[in-house]
């Protein structure tokens, strides 16, 4: 394995493990994790957030899944239903809590990014333009499922 791919893999790591471990601190929701899957190929999707990550590491962190979902997440946090705009814009926070949470968690490993205000994502979207994406489905427990992306370039 090269120095540059070993690299890579523990940047993915850090990221993967940073995500996990903020989705627990600001979701508090019971959950379980699919296998990450690597892939290469677009993908489409119809309700997400995408946060932009400078830095040390550069790519994009994708959040997606059914409104409801982030919906009854909301919920969940806040105590009641949200719908319209403040759905997106809640879901938009939570991206950007998801990303804050990791961003602090894995500088205190070395590793320095930054991270864009998120871009909330509505109706048939087609995501490209990246080297490579890992896909994470998070299940949460009577909730439903986000699958997080993170697309590395």
């Amino acid at each position: 394995m090269s120095v540059q791919t070993e690299g890579r893999n523990k940047a993915v790591t850090k990221l993967l493990n940073g995500t996990l471990s903020s989705i627990k601190t600001v979701i508090p929701i019971q959950f379980d994790v699919k296998k990450p899957k690597l892939f290469r190929q677009d993908f489409h999707l119809y309700f997400g957030v995408l946060i932009g990550i400078t830095g040390d590491i550069k790519g994009r962190l994708v959040f997606t899944g059914d409104p409801e979902t982030f919906g009854s997440i909301g919920k969940v946090m806040f105590g009641s239903p949200l719908e319209g705009e403040m759905l997106a814009s809640f879901s938009g926070e939570l991206g950007n809590m998801i990303a804050g949470g990791l961003s602090t968690k894995i500088a205190k490993s070395g590793t320095d990014i930054n991270i864009t205000s998120p871009t909330i994502m509505e109706g048939d979207t087609k995501l490209s333009g990246y080297g490579q994406a890992l896909e994470l489905a998070v299940l949460f427990e009577n909730t439903g499922q986000l699958n997080t992306y993170l697309l590395l370039d």
